[in-house]
């Protein structure tokens, strides 16, 4: 506020005059001091957002959702003490449900379709929810599982995230130590994992609270998805406990089950940190917590007597817990019964928040701060958007299968409608007494198939991006490359894998470039080779360029396998893969293949390769 000093010129003739001008001087400072106030007490009242999101928990993992073979306090809390989406709905694997959190739409206008091999990147023309709070002044930050493009500009750093600490790839094979990138380098981590991703939040809790600034944090731990490592102490908990509440059926493997419930409780104790946290910086009660999980079971395990596991579209692969606490803000057990989804947290959070959305498109997703915090203008108001989330169809889809649930009803990915609220485990079919709702919903589904699924097909042939100067590095693991000849993967799973089974100068491995910036770029293999099988000459050939080198030292070391509880199966054991310095290629602008293939063999084997680095230099 700017003052004129003229009307606070002294006047000996009239006193009058001057007790008027200090008067209404005394009235301008006084509003400025209450407009400065407003703001203060604006900004305190400014909630931090913490997303936490587990990997592969199912509905029926935690004490609160009556599981008895395990306790989840802490997570149990943010259930309780706050709003509970009672039926809330994820889709049936990771990078969808985790690409419509980002972005407030469904994972298909995004380009998303799988979890795997570029399948699982998600478009760089979305906004994100980082870059909404971002632009509002928060601070933003990501820990833990990425999932969803690990090459720049599909890279968390890349989609309104200033930190991030964590992997990119769908699941990881070394649960202890593990190898992790901060902010676009490689380290090691320290001690288990899901510890490992806490330490780092509460650090950054830690450095907010010096600047005094606000911040978005969305939180991803990895755990309980296999492969089932769990540290000693939350193991000998569950090693030979009696598991009292089982799946349905009798396909359940319990010592799975075991181990899926003592990494639950290691989550638990880590929630149980972050509440600690966020006490001891006095933020707890300007803090909006949210948990969730990202899909289904990995594994046949208690559900609530739901159909279905992780992959499916069932109600117990897709159907979540979901809290969001605010302390004196979202009164606790506050429970929303309308069925919701993951594409309604952005419009939420930032509703909450207070925090403006602009979108050509409107999202897909509905904002449910006023079902949380009980506060619309009207009860009209409350009514009509009930009618609303009742009303709106939601969506699972993965592999080819969608099914459709609007209020009470589903219709399943072969056609059979269910009434979920009478019958939640999908025990009686409905299709042929509830004709009308059938046909209501086959129309939905075929609407949304057509006018939504069918624009993640338009992205099957996206190559991977190389070469952007604000952010020179591109990794490309083996997970996205295509293996000629005998090569294999080591595991079924290529997020966990690496190239092995190379014998011949016939054998190739080609990635699928696109190039953005003509020059040098510096080359590093990540390797292991036996001491008798080093010495291999190999190339790395794009466009008529090409760098040849030698694969040494020998670099042999052993398979990573401590405190895994149960065999692996879909994911490779991991071990320590050496970088090989290999000088540099040149690589032209535009789409085009990166090849690395052996010249010459001299033992049984090339090497096992995990990944190769580009480098735009200077």
């Amino acid at each position: 506020m700017r003052f004129n000093n003229r009307s606070l010129r002294w006047h000996t003739e009239s006193m009058g005059v001057f007790v008027s001008a200090v008067s209404t001087f005394a009235v301008a400072m006084a509003w400025y001091a209450i407009g400065i106030s407003t703001t203060l007490a604006n900004e305190v009242l400014r909630p931090n957002v913490i997303i936490i999101l587990a990997d592969d928990a199912g509905w029926g993992d935690y004490s609160q959702t009556g599981n008895k073979n395990l306790l989840t306090p802490a997570i149990d809390s943010l259930l309780r003490n706050g709003a509970s989406l009672d039926r809330f709905y994820v889709q049936p694997v990771c990078s969808p449900t985790r690409a419509e959190i980002l972005t407030g739409y469904w994972h298909p206008r995004g380009g998303v379709r799988g979890v795997t091999k570029g399948e699982e990147r998600l478009d760089p023309s979305l906004t994100t929810i980082a870059d909404d709070f971002r632009a509002a002044g928060y601070d933003t930050a990501y820990f833990g599982k990425w999932h969803n493009g690990s090459q720049w500009p599909y890279h968390p750093l890349a989609r309104g995230f200033d930190r991030f600490y964590g992997f990119t790839s769908g699941h990881w094979g070394e649960y202890f130590n593990a190898p992790m990138e901060d902010n676009g380098v490689r380290v090691r981590g320290k001690g288990y994992i899901a510890d490992d991703i806490t330490d780092h939040l509460i650090d950054f809790i830690s450095t907010e609270m010096r600047g005094d600034s606000l911040f978005l944090a969305h939180v991803s731990f990895n755990t309980p998805h296999s492969p089932m490592s769990v540290p000693d102490a939350h193991w000998e908990l569950f090693r030979d406990r009696t598991i009292a509440l089982t799946g349905r059926g009798d396909k359940e493997d319990i010592q799975h089950t075991r181990a899926a419930l003592a990494m639950v409780e290691n989550l638990d104790a880590n929630v149980a940190r972050v509440l600690d946290a966020l006490r001891s910086h006095g933020i707890l009660k300007n803090t909006i917590i949210v948990y969730l999980s990202d899909n289904g079971p990995n594994g046949n395990r208690w559900c609530g007597q739901m159909k279905g596991i992780k992959g499916s579209t069932d109600e117990g692969g897709v159907r979540s817990v979901c809290g969001i606490c605010w302390p004196d803000q979202i009164a606790p057990l506050t429970i929303v019964r309308e069925p919701t989804a993951a594409i309604d947290l952005l419009p939420t959070l930032a509703g909450l928040a207070g925090v403006p959305i602009k979108r050509d498109q409107p999202l897909d997703g509905i904002d449910l701060s006023a079902h949380c915090t009980q506060k619309s203008q009207r009860q009209s108001d409350a009514v009509g958007s009930k009618k609303v989330l009742h009303d709106r169809p939601i969506f699972s889809s993965f592999g080819g299968k969608t099914a459709v649930r609007q209020g009470p009803w589903m219709l399943d990915s072969a056609g059979d409608l269910f009434h979920l609220e009478k019958d939640p485990s999908q025990a009686k079919v409905l299709t042929t007494e509830e004709p009308l709702i059938t046909s209501r919903l086959t129309l939905l589904r075929e609407e949304w198939v057509q006018d939504v699924l069918s624009i993640a097909s338009e992205e099957e042939n996206r190559p991977f991006a190389v070469g952007y100067r604000e952010f020179p590095w591109t990794p490309l693991p083996a997970r996205d490359g295509i293996a000629k000849g005998g090569i294999k993967r080591s595991a079924p799973a290529p997020n966990c894998s690496y190239y092995t089974h190379w014998t011949s100068v016939d054998d190739t491995i080609s990635w699928d470039i696109s190039v953005q910036e003509t020059g040098d770029y510096d080359l590093t293999l990540w390797y292991t080779v036996s001491h008798a099988d080093a010495g291999a000459t190999i190339e790395v050939v794009s466009s008529g360029h090409s760098q040849s080198g030698t694969v040494e030292p020998g670099w042999d070391p052993s398979l990573v396998t401590d405190q895994d509880r149960v065999l692996r199966k879909g994911e490779s054991y991991m071990k320590d893969f050496r970088p090989l310095i290999f000088g540099t290629i040149r690589l032209e602008k535009g789409r085009r293949l990166l090849q690395v293939r052996a010249t010459d063999i001299p033992g049984k084997s090339v090497m096992d390769l995990q990944q190769i680095d580009l480098v735009l230099r200077k």
